[in-house]
């Protein structure tokens, strides 16, 4: 029987599911918008639909600022993603009564085949998508490579055998 059984396992064990899901949270929180698949989507909405609840609360009650803002970052774990969901998120969303996520389903994913589905918050701020993800390309930089060109690293051959015992 599966009684008391109301979440997913996703193919992890419960400390990875708990680290995972407090990462993409973290995501979802920076960047407004995610790709995953799709039951891992339908996991993550009640996650930080409930957190997005605490810092509504918080924002309410000045009393529970302090307690609510430590359990989501103890869900969360990331400093700056717990300080915009404090400010920014339960502010934009203090008149919503739940429902600040949207998942999309996004057809499947090339090689396995699993459903693919894109998680974003309602109402997102379009400018949120992608910030801070992978190196940044600065123009000094395009400049210094300009001007020297990269030298192309050759691999060393290795002696065989048969080369040793020839030099020999």
């Amino acid at each position: 029987m599966k009684h008391g059984i109301k979440q997913r396992k996703l193919g992890v064990t419960s400390s990875h599911r708990i680290a995972m899901l407090a990462n993409m949270a973290a995501a979802l929180v920076k960047h407004e918008q995610i790709v995953t698949t799709l039951p891992k989507a339908k996991e993550l909405r009640p996650f930080v639909e409930k957190l997005i609840t605490l810092g509504k609360k918080a924002k309410a009650d000045p009393k529970k600022t302090l307690a609510n803002r430590r359990v989501i970052h103890s869900r969360m774990r990331d400093d700056a993603q717990t300080v915009k969901l404090m400010n920014v998120l339960a502010d934009r969303y203090m008149d919503r009564e739940g429902g600040y996520c949207r998942i999309m389903k996004a057809g499947f994913r090339y090689g396995d085949n699993a459903a693919i589905a894109v998680i974003e918050l309602v109402d997102r701020d379009e400018s949120a998508k992608g910030q801070d993800s992978g190196p940044e390309f600065i123009e000094s930089d395009a400049e210094a490579s300009e001007k020297a060109p990269a030298k192309k690293a050759v691999p060393k051959k290795k002696a065989t055998a048969k080369k040793k015992a020839a030099a020999a």
